[in-house]
């Protein structure tokens, strides 16, 4: 949604643009930054046609919202916005196809209509040839028995095993509790005894997640899976251990963009599973599909319904879409729902499919897995939620518990679609302060307390914490110190030694990807929030093991349900050819 901006001191606006690129910053189409990035090119290239400058802020506006390129032709529609004079679509494509910032060495790429920085260009052109080379793989392997590992009532997946032993790739989606991750456990206690009949090494499995929270929930939900499976099993799968994405390919110091492994050093894994791939973005699937050797199996798990990655691209959704074009096509997907109780799931089917009525009668139905609270002001019904959860975590904290303390972490969630403002984290996460301190002793001015839950916000490699983690301030030896739950198991620091670490008595529904906690309250953005989706709820909601609160009207809802985050794409189109 588009806002005109009218306070002439708003960070929004660029003082030194002009001609279209000031009437679209004025108008709200268009921000500072996409502004200076437009102008800089164009004084570079020295290209003077107003419509080119144009034309790189939208591409700057759809890469800050997620996409990797824009679509010039659909812009008009896509911002809605009356009273600018729009270039005429093909004279404004005409335009820029004759710029030299698309001459060697390119700046720009037009291809079919859509309009791509040579980075995202480059990515989306390497990620499509090396996923079609890898789908294309035939493993010449003896097939083991699949009935002892899929016996009958697992025929979805053993349909998903059928698919992933015939191919090199295979993209595994479902929503949450339809037994994606028993499919996984069980696909590599196959392999893993196909190598051994053909009296080949040990099979060396990597299992990997976007952030350190995902990757260890999928340690131990792997784990737990294969603790189930007979003796011979467990012993041919000892020793998993899942990671981040960041860490299997090898961070290389001082960059955030290139890693140890890479094309010339392919990672040395047999098989490579991948959890949580709706949160990949296209440049970290670009560095993860090159490093897979050409033999190995690479296994894309996820749900392409959830909210994409906060950087650009949609690539699980994309590859989902372009390959099931194809002819013995890599996707397998997982239906029937096992986890959740009848009223959370058939709210999430609600929102999946758009059905806007039937998630408000869901939620007016209520129950005891379903709460909605329809209030203009949702500070007394919140309090009640949060401060007794925030004092029982203080209470473990106080007594140097840490298991328990992060235990009790686990009990609920606030998610908010905002950092800022008064559906934002920030507001919240303060608030929860204030009321912990008029309940307790707990002084309000302090930065670290006992009880205080943190969010890592950035890779540390040093101690190995990783964007995700998140962990509890406890009280151990009259010092405070913090317990994290990483993809390596609890550890606890010092507070002196994090630095990059935020408050989460509240946290943004982005955030929460990769997590799953007994108890979720959602408080909903405004309805003209950019941020409200389908997407954005159908994520927040199914965080929840037992239990969801949604905090919002029947109008935010019926604006989450029936509007889509859509991200311009050329990779699903890529993928058909």
């Amino acid at each position: 949604m588009t806002v005109e901006v009218a306070d002439a001191a708003d960070w929004r606006l660029c003082a030194g643009a002009t001609g279209l690129l000031r009437v679209f910053n004025e108008a709200g189409a268009i921000e500072a930054s996409d502004v200076l990035v437009a102008q800089r090119l164009t004084a570079l290239a020295k290209e003077p046609d107003e419509r080119v400058a144009l034309a790189i802020a939208f591409v700057v506006r759809a890469v800050r919202g997620g996409s990797v390129c824009v679509e010039l032709a659909a812009v008009p529609e896509q911002v809605d916005i009356d009273d600018v004079p729009w270039p005429e679509p093909g004279e404004w494509q005409a335009a820029v196809a004759a710029s030299p910032l698309l001459n060697s060495p390119a700046v720009l790429h037009l291809e079919e209509g859509l309009l791509y920085f040579d980075r995202y260009w480059l990515e989306e052109r390497q990620v499509a040839t090396d996923v079609l080379a890898l789908a294309a793989a035939r493993p010449h392997h003896r097939l083991p028995d699949l009935a002892r590992l899929f016996p009958a009532g697992y025929d979805e997946q053993r349909r998903v095993a059928e698919v992933a032993l015939a191919q090199g790739l295979t993209v595994l989606t479902g929503g949450p509790g339809t037994g994606k991750t028993t499919t996984v456990a069980r696909l590599l206690a196959l392999l893993a005894e196909q190598a051994e009949l053909e009296g080949s090494p040990r099979l060396r499995i990597a299992l990997a997640a976007p952030t350190g929270k995902a990757a260890a929930r999928l340690q131990e939900a792997v784990q737990a899976e294969v603790d189930e499976l007979t003796a011979a099993d467990r012993d041919r799968l000892q020793g998993l251990h899942a990671t981040t994405l960041h860490r299997l390919l090898g961070p290389v110091p001082r960059t955030s963009a290139r890693f140890r492994h890479h094309r010339e050093n392919r990672l040395p894994h047999d098989v490579i599973v991948v959890d949580e791939t709706s949160m990949v973005s296209l440049t970290m699937m670009a560095r993860l599909v090159e490093a897979v050797r050409p033999d190995s199996r690479l296994l894309l798990v996820g749900d392409p319904d959830q909210l994409a990655s906060v950087e650009a691209g949609a690539v699980l959704a994309d590859l989902v879409e372009g390959l099931s074009a194809r002819g013995n096509t890599p996707v397998a997907k997982l239906i029937t729902s096992h986890r959740f109780g009848a009223s959370i799931g058939a709210l999430a089917l609600a929102i999946r499919v758009g059905d806007a009525n039937r998630a408000i009668d869901v939620l007016n139905a209520g129950g005891e897995h379903i709460e909605w609270i329809d209030t203009e002001d949702p500070t007394t019904a919140l309090r009640q939620v949060l401060v007794p959860h925030a004092i029982r975590l203080r209470e473990a904290a106080v007594l140097g518990n840490g298991e328990l303390a992060l235990a009790t972490l686990e009990e609920h969630r606030l998610l908010c679609a905002h950092r800022r403002g008064p559906r934002g984290v920030t507001y919240w996460n303060r608030q929860v302060e204030r009321w912990l301190a008029e309940e307790t002793d707990a002084p309000q001015w302090a930065s670290w307390y006992a009880g205080r839950p943190v969010l890592v916000t950035a890779n540390d490699y040093g101690l190995r914490l990783y964007n995700g983690d998140i962990g509890v301030t406890v009280l151990r030896g009259g010092a405070l110190r913090v317990a994290m739950a990483g993809a390596d198991g609890t550890a606890e620091f010092a507070t002196s030694r994090l630095a990059d670490i935020e408050t989460m008595h509240a946290m943004t529904i982005h955030k929460s990807q990769g997590s799953q906690v007994e108890e979720v309250t959602v408080l909903l953005p405004p309805t003209d929030s950019r941020l409200l989706s389908r997407e954005l709820l159908y994520t927040a909601v199914t965080r929840a093991k037992t239990k969801v609160r949604v905090v919002g009207s029947a109008e935010q809802l019926r604006a989450a349900v029936g509007r889509r985050a859509a991200r311009a794409s050329g990779l699903s189109r890529r993928l058909t050819q």
